[in-house]
């Protein structure tokens, strides 16, 4: 077995992955360490690879007249960059190490050759990508609601 691959089966994409089909994930894929601050991903890049954050925080955000707006910041076995791997959209936002970090990187070529050998494996990871996509969506709905009723509520705050 790869050394990486109950590491991949401990992230969001693992959920749904056999032990085989993990490794041949794994064995896909490399590991990046970041210091804090490192940009993995600039803003308005393509982009075409999916980060597993493995140590660390990684930070959406986009740059400011001061520094960086930080939008979400994602943790220990989530996903980065999940929406660019599946599609060759420029980035709206980019990846910013939040303090030293380790992440595996599934560059989507690399992931797209699997179809051959592995078609069960790749369609596992993307219904992952998928729940991860939809609870994004998810929370940006409660968001905005929240936003929604702070704003235009009888006796709102604004």
């Amino acid at each position: 077995m790869h050394p990486l691959t109950d590491t991949i089966l401990a992230s969001a994409i693992g959920s749904d992955l056999s032990r085989e089909e993990a490794a041949a994930i794994a064995a896909q894929a490399t590991v990046r360490d970041v210091v804090d601050g490192e940009v993995l991903v600039q803003e308005g890049d393509r982009d075409s690879r999916l980060h597993v954050i493995l140590k660390g925080r990684i930070a959406v955000a986009r740059r400011a007249d001061q520094g960086w707006n930080v939008l979400h910041v994602r943790g220990e076995g989530d996903l980065a960059g999940e929406l660019t791997f599946m599609h060759d959209e420029p980035r709206y936002a980019a990846l910013l190490a939040s303090g030293p970090a380790r992440v595996l990187v599934l560059a989507r070529r690399d992931f797209e050759a699997l179809l051959a050998t592995q078609p069960h494996a790749v369609y596992n990871v993307m219904r992952s990508i998928m729940r991860v996509a939809h609870d994004v969506q998810a929370r940006l709905s409660r968001q905005m609601l929240d936003l929604q009723n702070y704003l235009y509520r009888p006796g709102g705050r604004y």
